[in-house]
Order: structure tokens, then C-alpha cells, then sequence
């Protein structure tokens, strides 16, 4: 690089950087020069662009899609009505299956815990109290 070329960033074009392993002002670099261009080229977003012409998805389409998905989950209702189910019935399932997961990650924290305190494995826990791993 010739001594007299300006930097980019430097307006005045009174900057320089020297050859050798000194940047701007004599200061060495953050980055060792290794040859590799990567480090100093532009950023490259992963994110795709823009979506391609053939892969829109018109209005009409997709209103049809998820009308068919409405059709396809009022007949799954439908069955499982059939068969006895209630939906007040089913959303007390999810609660107590919510209110179930929570509790058992409280216990898990807590055998955890007593595992690290004890200096054992939870594993070997689960055999002093009586409990199965598939718990």
C-alpha cells in the first residue's frame, strides 16, 4: 500500500496508513493482518432478501388454506365430541396438565438442588426416594 493513498474514513484525505503491521497513526491493530479479507469486508445478512415471485402466496390462496384448516379441525371437534368429549372438559385437562408440569419442575429443581448439596447425581436421588427416572 502506498504511503500516499487516503483512508476512507478520512475525509481530509490528510490520514495515511503505512504499510507494515501498524494501522492508522502507527497504532498496531486490534486484528493481525492474516490475508484473510473476511475480516474487513462488508457484513452479509443470513436474511434471504426478499421472497421470490414464485413463492408469493396469493390472498385467495391463502383465505382457502386456512379455510381448509377451519373445515379440517371443526371435523376433528366434531369426532371428539362424538365421543364424549366436552370442550369445558378438555380445557380443564390442559389446566390441571399445566398446573401438573409446574409442580414437577419445582420438584426437579428442588432434587437438583439436594443432588448438588449431597454432592450425588439426581439420578441417584431418584433411587433413595423411591421414584422412577420416566417420573
Amino acid at each position: 500500500m502506498n504511503p500516499e493513498q487516503s483512508v476512507d474514513c478520512c475525509p481530509t484525505g490528510s490520514c495515511s496508513t503505512p504499510e507494515g503491521k501498524h494501522g492508522i497513526l502507527g497504532a498496531p491493530r486490534r486484528t493481525p493482518s492474516t490475508g484473510f479479507k473476511g475480516v474487513y469486508s462488508s457484513f452479509k445478512s443470513p436474511a434471504q432478501a426478499g421472497v421470490s415471485p414464485c413463492t408469493q402466496v396469493t390472498p385467495e390462496a391463502e383465505v382457502n388454506d386456512l379455510q381448509r384448516k377451519l373445515g379440517e379441525l371443526d371435523a376433528e371437534i366434531a369426532s371428539l365430541v362424538s365421543e364424549g368429549y366436552r370442550l369445558e372438559e378438555l380445557g380443564q385437562h390442559i389446566d390441571l396438565l399445566h398446573e401438573y408440569n409446574d409442580i414437577k419442575d419445582i420438584g426437579q429443581t428442588l432434587l437438583g438442588r439436594i443432588a448438588a448439596l449431597r454432592g450425588t447425581t439426581t439420578k441417584d436421588l431418584y433411587d433413595q426416594f423411591g421414584l422412577e427416572l420416566n417420573d
